[in-house]
């Protein structure tokens, strides 16, 4: 047993769910090929109508460069502007002012390299117009850190797209497939992550609550919400499954636990670490079939959270409760 400090990955990549059945390698080759930069929405706009013509190509395309050239803006987090307070005499004008007040975001962001999820959101949208594809803006709860478990979802912290392909919506989220902020550095990094490019809904639900609900896309509640645990980038991104425990609040009272996890490779490390003394604990599992099954001690003394790592990558947190 051996004390460490260990990074957890917070805030915007925590977790990368599965992707689209659909190879866009070529897509990506010739998007990372265009400038770092675009003065205006239209000059992107017309690169990306010149090189395809598929839906889903276009969407990929735009995608891939804004999740590789835009950054997150560290020193705006926890802002966000809104239109809110416009004077109009029509629907027609507040229609007019809102599209506005987004296409001038949606360029500010173009044209400084960063901004926060309000700013990827607001510059799909738009250039997603200008090449012919349906997008809408999506606000709601996003579950990011330990302490978001057991929250409901009533706090409108983050902002996604929806894109409508072939008839379909698909849910797309530039913001964290573009990078993430390690440890307490406060830095963003670019790390591409393709998982959050077409989405399984499913898998989408995990970090992301909208306010319409009828964009979850798949019928799911508040309740299950706040209740699942909070997974990380690498569950999905490796294809971990976790067929127990499902809920995110464990009880000391429960004694040891067993967990069970599909998709864990013989030669890969498990540990776990309890948040109240980041002791790095290594597990020893039991294979059967592709499950792998271990047990974690819980007495009087656990608190705070419960995090499950593999190859030294946090997957998986669980709250503790004093049973």
């Amino acid at each position: 047993m051996k004390t460490l400090l260990f990074k957890i990955t917070l805030v915007l990549l925590l977790i990368s769910p599965t992707i689209f059945a659909q190879d866009y390698e070529k897509v990506d080759a010739t998007v990372r090929a265009y400038p770092r930069s675009f003065t205006a929405i239209d000059r992107l706009a017309d690169r990306i109508n010149n090189d395809f013509t598929r839906e889903d190509e276009k969407a990929r395309a735009l995608f891939t460069w804004i999740a590789t050239n835009i950054s997150y803006d560290m020193g705006a987090i926890g802002t966000s502007k809104s239109p809110a307070g416009f004077s109009y005499s029509s629907e027609e004008e507040l229609i007019a002012k809102k599209k506005k007040f987004i296409e001038d975001i949606a360029y500010q962001t173009l044209r400084s390299k960063k901004g926060v999820c309000q700013g990827y959101a607001y510059l799909f949208a738009i250039v997603a117009e200008k090449v012919g594809l349906e997008a809408e803006i999506i606000t709601g709860t996003s579950k990011s850190y330990p302490d978001h478990i057991g929250r409901y979802p009533n706090i409108s912290d983050h902002a996604w797209n929806a894109v409508k392909i072939n008839g379909e919506w698909k849910l797309i989220d530039t913001t964290w497939g573009a990078g993430s902020v390690i440890g307490n550095t406060k830095k963003f990094e670019f790390d591409f992550s393709e998982g959050y490019f077409f989405s399984n809904p499913k898998d989408f639900f995990l970090k992301h609550y909208p306010d319409d609900e009828k964009w979850l896309l798949l019928k799911a509640t508040k309740e299950e919400f706040a209740a699942l645990p909070l997974y990380y980038r690498n569950y999905l991104k490796e294809g971990y499954e976790v067929v127990t425990p499902t809920t995110g609040i464990v009880t000391t009272g429960q004694g040891t636990i067993t967990f069970k996890m599909k998709n864990v490779k013989p030669t890969e490390k498990i540990a776990y670490v309890l948040s109240n003394n980041n002791t790095f604990t290594i597990i020893q599992p039991v294979f059967n079939n592709d499950i792998a099954e271990f047990q974690i001690p819980l007495d009087k003394r656990s608190a705070g959270f419960l995090t499950i790592y593999i190859n030294g990558e946090s997957v998986v947190s669980y709250k503790i409760n004093r049973g």
